[in-house]
């Protein structure tokens, strides 16, 4: 976005003061080319700066003039386009100062209003920064070029002759000029390199990265090439600058070109930032200036991949990466690849691609430190020698951070620490060095960002989400909204507390979440049926007052993966009670779908706040086989039921409550995002009406599953028939269910199983993790038996 696309739909007062040199019209008329222009960055009255703006106000003119032959006001504009011309044309510099305060105050409003710019000006303005540097340095060379050659001054820059006309005691003065203006080009390029790092980190967690390198490639190589003519100049004029001046000069331009050369050696594909050992895993390296400084050689130049701790790394970083690795801390196969140059592409480049880590050796951790937040790094290397003075330099570059793993037990944790690392460390930071605490309003983004990244969805949490959240890891209900954003989050409170009352931290409980919904919900939340981030005890205040049959959707507090229906009964009596229907993981929505649940549902009437069930989820059920397939069988299908305390007791002949009847299969319109407003309105109470949740999972008397199998002739079968029982096998294609199932359980509590499936546990505590060598050994898990699905367990 640029800034004239935020300009254009402000009010025009706004800017009323700034127009008083140019015309707003013609303003309007320029729009975006305007500010892709270095005005801000031509400071100074000198020959390069008057030339500079010369040549912005005849590409101006011009396109003021192309833009009035298809314009309906055509005379008007071009009168004013005679006009800037005969008032700047003998004073240049005049215009640029008068356009660099219209954007200047285009800025400010921007600002006043928004809190920031847009992203992509900041870009194209940093863009134009280098480029008016590398100019500037170009123009200093031709100004030693014509000082040092006399009169005999190019005839075609009649100001170089001008000024080589000045004492030779100038020359050295230039030189220094422009090998200060030199370094200061190279911090940028640096600067510019580590922010693409930085990007690259944060693109871990889910963020937006411009990986493309050609640009940068491009800025190393055009500053590589001016420093190169830089040095020819130093070198030709040495017995005019001096046996002192010489070698201080020529001891600079090293050191620039040996830290571009060094900081363009990168990692353009990262490792897996949680890497499990006897995997294979892929990455590669690319070396910028490589087209532009590696002579051609018999044998190409070879870079090696090793394993490195967090003290190694710090160590190498502290050296400037000067030193080399003495020791590799882990086995790593396949880890040397050549370092080619495509011609085609102009890359140069190291791939990867078939790489294991055999075994890691594990270092000293720290305090309570776990295996899963001990930080390790693959260190790539090789030494290269330069074409144009025949230089060798050794090359080393780091990988982002990596947690090494043995089991997939392992990763949930492992991926916490990568998150954490991602999300809050700095640039330039020494390895792997990151806050212990931080404010809640950056984790919130970070837990956004994650979200929306992982279940691939454009709606992402809002306020009222962040809100929940905020009570659940703080363990604090009887704060505000705006309370809980003043505060700061502990890596403790993120995955190392285990949370009140529960088996499991809110990261693990979090990345549950994650999962069900990337693997199951989707749909059903980008749609905005699932308010989801609430808890029960609100839901039962939101609920208490609507009619019979309203619904929602939250995620359970008390399962690690869970998604559960809360929805309002009433009594002969009038009274209303909010039941919570065990909650659905990844296993059970992947037998039938929550939306042909919810259908199968009759007491579930309306989508909270009043939106009818079919007309929000009829896009998200499934069509019902019906008939005979084609090897002549009557068709089958799964229903649900829901059996409440009150279905106990005979009512009636029939014995149960009526079901509404079957849902109509024709498709309606789904539920639009603005109708979640109403639903998401009244979610912060004030601090009297969120009571602390109760410990336990869903207490006795709430509503509890079956299922049943039904033929297309509405005939059952009964659900303890032999040929309906649950496998008792482990779906190897849901290894959630497989991982909880590993770690460290708590005591039995009835309230962690699923009636009729195959049992979740859930995780253990904060206990010790068990030992690399111990995960290796662990026996297959055994599945105990179900209980009938005849039989209902109270939740």
């Amino acid at each position: 976005m640029s800034l004239w696309s935020i300009v254009s739909h402000m009010p025009p007062e706004e800017f009323s003061g700034l127009f008083t040199e140019f015309p707003r019209s013609l303003r309007c008329v320029l729009a975006d080319w305007l500010e892709n222009q270095p005005w801000e960055f031509v400071n100074g009255s000198d020959a390069f700066c008057t030339r500079v703006a010369s040549g912005m106000l005849s590409a101006m003119l011009e396109k003021l003039r192309s833009a009035a032959s298809s314009n309906g006001q055509q005379c008007q504009i071009l009168q004013q386009v005679n006009g800037i011309e005969n008032m700047y044309r003998r004073d240049p510099l005049r215009l640029v100062s008068v356009l660099r305060a219209i954007l200047d105050g285009e800025k400010a409003a921007v600002l006043k209003r928004d809190h920031h710019l847009p992203l992509s000006f900041h870009r194209r303005q940093e863009e134009l920064k280098f480029n008016m540097g590398l100019q500037r340095l170009q123009h200093r060379v031709r100004q030693i070029q014509a000082q040092r050659d006399g009169p005999t001054a190019s005839l075609q820059e009649p100001q170089l002759k001008t000024e080589a006309k000045a004492s030779e005691s100038e020359l050295s003065t230039l030189v220094l000029e422009a090998v200060k203006e030199l370094e200061a080009a190279k911090q940028q390029v640096l600067k510019r390199i580590q922010i693409w790092k930085r990007q690259q980190q944060l693109a871990g967690n889910g963020a937006q990265f411009e990986e493309n390198l050609a640009p940068l490639q491009k800025r190393c190589e055009n500053l590589v090439e001016v420093h190169f003519q830089l040095h020819q100049q130093v070198m030709g004029a040495s017995a005019e600058l001096g046996a002192e001046l010489v070698p201080r000069l020529q001891e600079r331009l090293n050191e620039v070109l040996s830290s571009l050369v060094r900081s363009s050696f990168l990692v353009e594909k990262q490792p897996p930032q949680v890497l499990k050992t006897q995997t294979k895993f892929q990455a590669s390296v690319r070396f910028l200036l490589g087209p532009q400084l590696l002579k051609a050689s018999a044998k190409p130049y070879m870079v090696r991949a090793e394993m490195v701790t967090e003290k190694q790394a710090r160590e190498l970083a502290l050296s400037a990466y000067g030193s080399t690795l003495s020791e590799s801390t882990g086995e790593i196969m396949h880890n040397v690849v050549a370092l080619e140059t495509n011609p085609t592409s102009g890359t140069c480049c190291a791939n990867f691609k078939n790489v294991l880590l055999k075994k890691i050796k594990r270092c000293e951790r720290k305090g309570s430190e776990s295996v899963t937040e001990e930080k390790c790094a693959v260190l790539f290397s090789t030494s290269v020698a330069l074409t144009a003075n025949n230089l060798s330099i050794h090359l080393q570059v780091l990988s982002l951070p990596i947690v090494v793993i043995v089991h997939g037990n392992q990763d949930n944790n492992a991926k916490a620490t990568v998150l954490w690392d991602n999300a809050f460390s700095e640039i330039d930071r020494v390895p792997f060095v990151v806050a212990e605490r931080v404010p809640w309003d950056k984790m919130c983004d970070t837990l956004n960002l994650k979200f929306m990244a992982e279940v691939q969805t454009t709606k992402g949490l809002l306020k009222e989400h962040y809100f929940f959240l905020a009570q659940k890891i703080f363990n604090d209900y009887s704060a505000s909204l705006e309370d809980f954003q003043s505060r700061s989050v502990s890596w403790a409170q993120f995955n190392k507390e285990i949370l009140p009352g529960r088996g499991f931290t809110f990261w693990q409980w979090f990345d549950g979440v994650l999962d069900l919904t990337k693997r199951c919900l989707k749909s059903y939340w980008s749609d905005r049926l699932i308010i989801g981030f609430i808890s029960k005890q609100y839901v039962c205040k939101l609920l208490s007052t609507e009619p019979d049959g309203t619904f929602l959707l939250r995620f359970s507090d008390s399962e690690i993966g869970g998604v559960t229906i809360a929805h309002v009964i009433r009594g002969k009596d009038g009274s209303s009670q909010v039941e919570n229907i065990q909650p659905f993981s990844a296993k059970d929505l992947s037998i039938r779908s929550l939306g042909d649940r919810i259908r199968d549902l009759g007491q579930l009437r309306n989508l909270y706040p009043n939106t009818p069930k079919d007309q929000a989820f009829g896009s998200h059920y499934n069509k019902e086989q019906t008939g005979k397939d084609g090897r002549g069988y009557v068709s089958t299908a799964i229903k649900m039921t829901v059996e409440s305390e009150r279905d106990q007791h005979p009512q009636g002949a029939a014995g149960t409550l009526p079901e509404a009847p079957p849902a109509p299969m024709f498709n309606l319109p789904m539920l639009q995002p603005e109708g979640l407003q109403p639903v998401l309105s009244p979610m912060c109470p004030p601090a009297p009406f969120c009571p602390p949740p109760v410990p336990t999972g869903y207490p006795t008397g709430e509503s509890s599953v079956n299922m049943m199998v039904a033929n297309n002739l509405g005939s059952s079968f009964p659900s303890t028939s032999p040929m309906l029982s649950p496998s008792l096998a482990m779906d190897q294609s849901l290894p959630r269910c497989e991982d909880l199932a590993f770690r460290n359980p708590l005591p039995f509590m009835p309230n962690q199983y699923i009636t009729g499936e195959a049992s979740q546990m859930l995780s253990g505590g904060p206990s010790p993790e068990p030992r690399d060598e111990e995960m290796l050994e662990l026996a297959p898990l055994t599945l105990m038996a179900d209980p009938p699905l005849q039989s209902t367990q109270r939740w």
